[in-house]
């Protein structure tokens, strides 16, 4: 499946239980989702461990889970409805409702938005 043939899946999610988004709002919530899926909370680090040598060289890297929030918060403020982050990693981590979402309901009353 195509990123685009999934992005279609997340828009036809969405405007099936009545959120009315564009393709590039679906697409941007898509890859948000992809992102907070793979992102762990806190100051990324990347680790090398240079050839013959027993010092490791820890280098901050971009915090792309801080980016997709603020992506998805602009969003969702944009288009009036809320937003739920899951954490579990076995599951979706980012769902969308008309209604405010909790811990104990995302998974009933918000449309996960991953593919």
């Amino acid at each position: 499946m195509t990123a685009a043939e999934k992005t279609r899946e997340v828009l036809r999610r969405l405007n099936g239980r009545g959120i009315n988004v564009t393709f590039e709002q679906a697409e941007t919530l898509r890859r948000a989702e992809l992102a907070l899926h793979r992102e762990e909370t806190g100051v990324p680090h990347m680790y090398r461990y240079p050839y013959n040598s027993t010092n490791i060289h820890r280098t901050r890297i971009a915090d792309k889970e801080a980016g997709a929030l603020r992506r998805v918060t602009a969003l969702c403020k944009e288009v009036g409805v809320y937003f739920f982050h899951q954490t579990d990693p076995r599951g979706c981590a980012l769902y969308v409702s008309h209604e405010v979402i909790t811990a104990n309901d995302y998974s009933t009353c918000g449309v996960n938005c991953c593919a």
